[in-house]
């Protein structure tokens, strides 16, 4: 449980304080074909209810060309600052030559191994750079986004990092994306929902048998506001290549989420569906006291 057991975000939601609160939310919007077409079916037809797009990613623009055509659809900003494996490279929207701190010998985004070596020497001005530079190219294409997350890197892999983000989610009227339960809980006594408890990150459930451990974690989740960052996709030719290692993990996302099971489970737990917006509209109404 937390300090406040729940209480404060459900208040600052304005639900009774035993209410089971759940955002589902599908990441890597964008970074690919498979997950674009698997993240739409599961908010089409399953029970994801936002998705967080990658704004650097080669399929952003068909993304963007989605959300557009779906406006009903949430969303929000994936910050994309690292990438995941040597097959399949992206790099910084803003010129290399201006954030030369972000990028590796070849001009892509540190992927995943060197994150240690990006971490220690990504200078904060040009994060903040790329960052303004991917929420910028959101808000020209005509798109409103509710929230602000990092891919790979949660709550930004720094503190500076992460009060840079905070200070743009203030500026632009976003919602913020919480990790470490400390963060959580301060930004909760400034008056700012926020995650009760740590953001399931799907990669790190077992593949094998993956339907049922979902299907756990609902049952027993308990009162307050809890997230699933889940990764759906295909599992098709071009998933496979990308991540022959892992791309099941991605794929048995997909099929629970999308399952009747699902649906079923959540409606007999009584657990209440949320997305951002829910939570965007109480940061956006509630002054900034530098929480």
């Amino acid at each position: 449980m937390t300090s406040l057991d729940g209480r404060q975000t459900n208040r600052l939601l304005g639900y009774p304080p035993d209410a089971r609160l759940l955002i589902i939310n599908a990441d890597d919007f964008g970074m690919c074909h498979a997950n674009n077409e698997a993240i739409l079916r599961t908010l089409r037809e399953g029970v994801v209810r936002s998705t967080s797009l990658m704004v650097p990613c080669p399929w952003a623009p068909h993304a963007m060309r989605l959300l557009r055509e779906n406006t009903d659809m949430p969303f929000g900003i994936h910050l994309t600052v690292v990438g995941d494996t040597a097959n399949y490279r992206w790099g910084p929207l803003t010129s290399k030559t201006d954030v030369p701190s972000l990028v590796d010998e070849l001009g892509y985004f540190y992927i995943s191994d060197r994150h240690p070596e990006f971490l220690a020497g990504a200078r904060l001005d040009e994060v903040e750079l790329e960052f303004r530079a991917q929420i910028e190219a959101v808000l020209v294409a005509q798109l409103q986004p509710t929230h602000l997350d990092w891919h790979s890197l949660a709550d930004g892999g720094r503190t500076d990092i992460f009060e840079m983000t905070l200070g743009l989610t203030r500026e632009y009227g976003f919602a913020l994306r919480v990790h470490d339960r400390a963060r959580a809980e301060r930004l909760r006594r400034a008056g700012l929902p926020a995650n009760d408890y740590e953001v399931l990150d799907s990669y790190h459930l077992n593949t094998v048998d993956k339907s049922a451990r979902f299907a756990q974690l609902a049952r027993e989740l308990p009162p307050g506001l809890s997230e699933w960052a889940v990764h759906p996709s295909t599992g098709d030719a071009e998933a496979r290549a990308m991540e022959p290692h892992s791309w099941q993990a991605r794929k048995t996302d997909l099929d629970f989420l999308i399952s009747r099971e699902a649906r079923d489970i959540l409606e007999a737990e009584g657990i209440i569906l949320l997305d951002y917006r829910a939570l965007q509209e109480v940061w956006s109404r509630t002054p900034d006291q530098k929480a």
